[in-house]
């Protein structure tokens, strides 16, 4: 378990590092809670913050209200806050903004074990708890609200600059392998193709049913080869129903980030490519305004809308 200590003095730093290396957690110290702060937004192992209520730059109350700002949930951080003054009111003060505990400064040897014990079964299980919220079921891949979120933070990126784009994909008459092999066999098919995307660099999701996206930093063309790797690789799984192989190929489309764009337009031109894929044979790759518009394209709601595509 990955512990970050802030305490002003170094002996106290020296002292409680000691101690807790000996029970085999992995502590990094810092002496002000703004250096504390940048590791924990950046260190996504960090699950414990132990903090002294008196810093030089921020109070330790300030810091456990600025360290569950950053984090909103997504990730677990249990907070501990130290004092040598122990009165009651800065002890409410601390639980009030964020903290977990509040203990004597210098800690009891066996009670900061004691505490430490219960930090790692609590962010164990909220762990846990973030990856089923956050995880499809049935491919191990983001779901759609987790890769909604994730979105949001690379559309940040974009707005600064970074070149990001999308794959949009589905798997090609995937209702009629459903029908003729039954959904055991379909299932098998979205587990495998996932097993695919995952090694893949960026934000994958399954968006619902057999669509899929990935959302990756990069410009244009390296969206389409990783598309065309991918669908290389799909077309080649070996799936068998019985003596049977199962053939299994995806459609898809590909958009690259422009200024003024939102998630929603830029997930609406990926998908309209992906039409276009369905449109002109499938099992090839599309990129968004590399065809005439017309007015199916207009009319057309696929995965980043409601309606069902062609298979």
């Amino acid at each position: 378990m990955q512990i970050v200590l802030v305490d002003p003095s170094r002996t106290v730093r020296r002292i409680i590092t000691d101690l807790v290396q000996q029970w085999e957690f992995n502590v990094c110290a810092f002496a002000d809670g703004v250096e504390a702060l940048s590791y924990i937004q950046h260190n996504d192992s960090v699950r414990v913050l132990l903090t002294s209520a008196e810093l030089p730059s921020m109070s330790g109350v300030d810091l456990c209200v600025q360290a569950r700002a950053i984090l909103e949930n997504r990730r677990p951080l249990y907070i501990i806050v130290m004092s040598s003054n122990d009165e009651y009111t800065k002890c409410v003060q601390a639980l009030n903004n964020g903290a977990d505990e509040f203990i004597r400064k210098p800690p009891i040897a066996e009670e900061l074990r004691a505490r430490l014990r219960t930090a790692d079964r609590v962010t164990s299980l909220q762990s846990e708890l973030v990856r089923l919220a956050s995880t499809d079921y049935l491919t191990g891949l983001l779901n759609r609200r987790a890769f909604f979120e994730n979105a949001a933070k690379l559309v940040a990126q974009a707005r600064h600059g970074q070149a990001v784009s999308v794959v949009m994909f589905d798997l090609d008459h995937f209702k009629q392998i459903n029908d003729t092999h039954g959904h055991d066999i379909g299932d098998a098919v979205l587990k495998r193709v996932a097993a695919e995307i995952a090694p893949l660099r960026g934000s994958a999701g399954r968006l619902g049913g057999e669509e899929f996206a990935l959302l990756m930093e990069g410009e244009l063309s390296d969206a389409v080869e990783v598309a065309q790797e991918l669908r290389r690789s799909i077309e080649k799984l070996k799936i068998f129903a019985g003596e049977q192989m199962v053939a299994v190929t995806c459609s898809f489309g590909v958009a690259e980030w422009e200024a003024g764009d939102t998630i929603d337009v830029l997930l609406r031109r990926a998908d309209m490519a992906l039409y276009e894929a369905k449109r002109t044979g499938r099992n090839k790759v599309v990129v968004a305004d590399s065809y005439a518009l017309s007015d199916q394209h207009e009319k057309w709601r696929g995965a980043a809308r409601t309606l069902r595509r062609p298979r």
